[in-house]
């Protein structure tokens, strides 16, 4: 009878002598597998939204390029127009260069634009065309003589001149292109000086104009075009360079 009262208390102190709470380092290791658990998530997470939007970003880039490539094959044989689908650029060779302090084109540059911008148009249209292509910019450049101003104002007067050329019908008597042509040319071309900031080896080539391709990136709106500005001409448009 004496020795089951002394078992009894016996393993009434061994268990009283156990601790109710986790130890300190039992508890640091738990919270610190839920820590590794929780970022080995978030970073599978990252990874998967990395690789997601590069391969979008190679999308884009394929089908950029694919338009491009057609754009570019509409003008293989043209003596002037030279499509750039490393830099996105159109070029017009000789007939797209300005003499010295002068913002007039050859008559060349006429034939040509009116060769260029149906096709172009038709190519900004095509399903590739309204999912990617945002406007075409009109850079007119300068040598590097005069001053920044006097040359970012020359430039700009190129640009505009092109403009003019694409628009106004007594100044292109080649390029015959419908209302809603034209209207398409407002919403989709625009005019910007550049000055002298890509100087080519001599001053002759420096003095030109190119038509530069600009895309919607991945994270613009653009949709199918449906955000580009919309300007309205209730008359003919007119030149107001001479």
């Amino acid at each position: 009878m004496l020795g089951t009262i002394n078992r009894k208390r016996s393993r009434g102190k061994s268990d009283g002598e156990k601790p109710f709470w986790i130890s300190y380092a039992d508890l640091m290791t738990a919270m610190m597998t839920l820590f590794l658990a929780a970022m080995a998530v978030t970073m599978v997470a990252i990874t998967r939204d990395v690789q997601q939007e590069k391969a979008k970003e190679v999308v884009r880039a394929e089908e950029i390029r694919e338009m491009c490539k057609e754009l570019g094959e509409a003008f293989n044989t043209h003596p002037h127009i030279r499509v750039d689908c490393a830099d996105n650029r159109i070029s017009f060779g000789e007939a797209g260069r300005f003499a010295h302090n002068d913002y007039h084109l050859p008559p060349e540059v006429g034939a040509s634009l009116a060769d260029l911008v149906p096709v172009v148009l038709k190519s900004a249209d095509g399903e590739l065309g309204r999912k990617w292509l945002k406007q075409i910019i009109i850079e007119g450049f300068t040598d590097t003589d005069g001053s920044y101003l006097y040359n970012l104002d020359l430039s700009l007067r190129r640009s505009e001149w092109v403009m003019c050329m694409l628009l106004d019908p007594t100044k292109n008597m080649q390029l015959d292109l419908s209302p809603q042509q034209l209207q398409r040319v407002r919403d989709l071309f625009l005019a910007g000086g550049v000055s002298f900031n890509n100087a080519k080896e001599n001053k002759d080539e420096s003095r030109r104009v190119e038509l530069r391709l600009q895309f919607y990136g991945l994270d613009e709106p653009g949709g199918l075009g449906n955000d580009r500005p919309k300007f309205r001409s209730p008359t003919e448009d007119r030149c107001m360079l001479q």
